[in-house]
């Protein structure tokens, strides 16, 4: 059922409520409407610059954890935000980059090297140290076998074709710059970056 209201008493009703809501901001208010300190869920938090991994478009991150930095004390992820000084996405995520939190902390995430053996149907675990120095062992060996110094006409190539390297997409200019001089120096001349697959 509607209510009929008067002009008149429009303006009543509206001249108590603006003379209520001055009178609560000038502090005249009951106990029950007085605000209580809160304290945010990022006060003593740990910002930690980062980039987002989906794509190549490269945004910043801010990564808040928990945790003073002790040795014995595993800090913890808790809130993932755009990072409004990047000079990227000026604090803008997209959806993927913004449930980035639900990756950090799902169960299937792989948080260690593992490696398959030939002939094994099982991943095992293995230390970085094992992992790299494994990859600069097969690396190093494959160069060895097939670096090409000169082609079927004689001319002077200094060439790796049998090994491939595939780019990372977001990753800094400094970082892209010294990808490509490593990559040239071995001489690999297959070369990709993931923002073009």
């Amino acid at each position: 059922m509607a209510v009929r209201v008067s002009r008149r008493q429009f303006l009543k009703f509206g001249a108590a409520g603006l003379g209520a809501s001055s009178m609560a901001m000038m502090g005249f208010a009951p106990d029950e409407a007085v605000a209580s300190v809160r304290h945010f869920k990022l006060s003593g938090a740990r910002a930690t610059r980062n980039i987002c991994t989906y794509c190549s478009v490269g945004c910043g991150m801010l990564l808040y954890s928990r945790g003073d930095g002790a040795i014995n004390v595993r800090d913890e992820i808790y809130h993932v935000e755009g990072d409004p000084d990047h000079p990227v996405s000026r604090g803008s995520l997209c959806p993927r980059g913004a449930g980035v939190l639900d990756f950090i902390h799902s169960d299937s995430r792989v948080r260690y090297p593992q490696v398959r053996e030939p002939g094994s149907n099982e991943w095992k675990r293995i230390s970085w140290d094992e992992a790299l120095g494994r990859i600069a062992r097969l690396m190093k060996d494959d160069r060895d076998r097939n670096f090409e110094t000169h082609d079927e006409e004689g001319r002077l190539v200094n060439r790796w074709m049998t090994t491939s390297m595939v780019a990372a997409s977001a990753c800094t200019n400094e970082t892209a710059y010294l990808t490509q001089k490593i990559t040239r120096a071995l001489g690999i001349l297959k070369l990709d970056n993931q923002a073009r697959v």
